[in-house]
């Protein structure tokens, strides 16, 4: 069942083809408190990551997005100082979830919006 899954799902973890690339050209180089394990290339500086559930950018954290993006050349354990402690850690994009942020004049909340201040007038045509 894993197989079928690894080679008609891109949406959850990684396809049968990146697993096979990832196995004869990435060298593991380490892995986040989430669970994704980070590759570099062989040969070349191409870098990618195998994330561990669902393939959402959002579920990166800052520092390895860093390193994915060639902003720092190091590790993140290597490269950056230890992170404040007033720091939150990251949330995912929750766009298209039910804990989306909805305006008060949003559709989802009734589409009534606040009345507006001042000599604000609504345009309607003539």
């Amino acid at each position: 069942m894993r197989a079928l899954k690894m080679m008609f799902t891109w949406w959850d973890g990684a396809t049968f083809g990146t697993a096979l690339f990832t196995r004869f050209n990435g060298v593991r180089v380490g892995s986040d408190v989430y669970g994704n394990v980070y590759f570099q290339a062989k040969k070349g500086t191409r870098r990618w990551v195998i994330y561990n559930g669902p393939n959402d950018a959002s579920r990166i954290p800052p520092e390895w997005y860093a390193w994915i993006h060639h902003q720092i050349e190091g590790l993140p354990d290597e490269a950056l100082p230890p992170p404040p402690k007033f720091l939150k850690p990251p949330m995912p994009n929750m766009t298209g979830t039910s804990a989306a942020y909805r305006p008060s004049g949003s559709l989802d909340r009734g589409g009534q919006r606040q009345a507006a201040s001042g000599d604000y007038e609504a345009w309607t045509p003539n």
